[in-house]
Formats: structure tokens, C-alpha cells, sequence
């Protein structure tokens, strides 16, 4: 992965920083101002999900998410991302199906466990559910 260069990564640092002082719209202002080749750089990507989940622009955050998944697969946040918002778009099956491919290939991530737990759980799969659960907790 290409490292942001001043000011770009100014910038970012600037939209994180927004970010969590609570202020989406000024986060949102930092990322404009990246240039525009760099608008689609992982990092960038992942501001901007976090950006449009606090929205509530959860279509938004799947198109993202299945971007950051052809681009950098081996990093777990796009398919969390994924799972995320396909579970508050109410596609709990889809969530599923999609996120359990990636559980194996990220062997100590609780969180992926966890979430096919939450999707079991919406589906009234509680026995399943509460095996997925164990093995978000159990994880060393």
C-alpha cells in the first residue's frame, strides 16, 4: 500500500480527527480535499465508510466495502465493513453467506465470529448463534 504524503495525509489525519470529536460533515470536508488520485486509497476508503455508516448510508458503505475487499483482501476491515452494513440494511442471510468465506482466512478475528453470531441470532438460528459465540470468545 502506497503511504499518504503531505498534505494528503494531513488531511486524513484532519478527517480522523473530526471523526472522533463527532463531527461526520468536517470529517467529510478533509477528505474533499485529498487529491483526487488518492481518494481511493485504503485508508481514505475506510474514513469514508466510517463516514457513511454514521450517516446511515449503509448502500454507500457496501459499495465501499466491496471495493476495499477487491483491493486489499487480506485486511479484515472490508469484510467486517461488508457484513456491517448488509446487517443494518436487514440482509442477514446475504451478511452471512458473504462474511463466513472470510472467517477461516482471518483465523483470530473475534469480531467476524461475533458478527455471524449477531446475523445467526436475526435469523433465529439461536443454537448455531451461540457456537459462533463461543468461538469469538474463546479465541488466545
Amino acid at each position: 500500500m502506497q503511504n499518504l504524503e503531505p498534505p494528503d495525509s494531513h488531511h486524513l489525519s484532519a478527517a480522523v480527527g473530526w471523526l472522533e470529536l463527532g463531527n461526520p460533515g468536517e470529517a467529510n470536508a478533509e477528505l474533499e480535499r485529498i487529491d483526487a488520485k488518492y481518494r481511493t486509497h485504503p485508508l481514505v476508503v475506510r474514513v469514508r465508510c466510517e463516514i457513511d455508516g454514521r450517516a446511515g448510508n449503509w448502500e454507500a458503505v457496501l459499495e465501499l466495502a466491496d471495493a476495499m475487499i477487491t483491493e486489499t483482501s487480506d485486511d479484515p476491515y472490508g469484510w467486517i465493513s461488508r457484513s456491517n452494513a448488509l446487517h443494518f440494511l436487514k440482509r442477514y442471510q446475504e451478511a452471512y453467506d458473504r462474511l463466513i468465506p472470510a472467517v477461516d482466512k482471518f483465523p483470530g478475528n473475534g469480531e467476524m465470529r461475533y458478527n455471524v453470531a449477531c446475523f445467526c441470532c436475526r435469523m433465529n438460528r439461536i443454537e448455531e448463534a451461540r457456537q459462533w459465540l463461543n468461538k469469538a470468545f474463546n479465541l488466545e
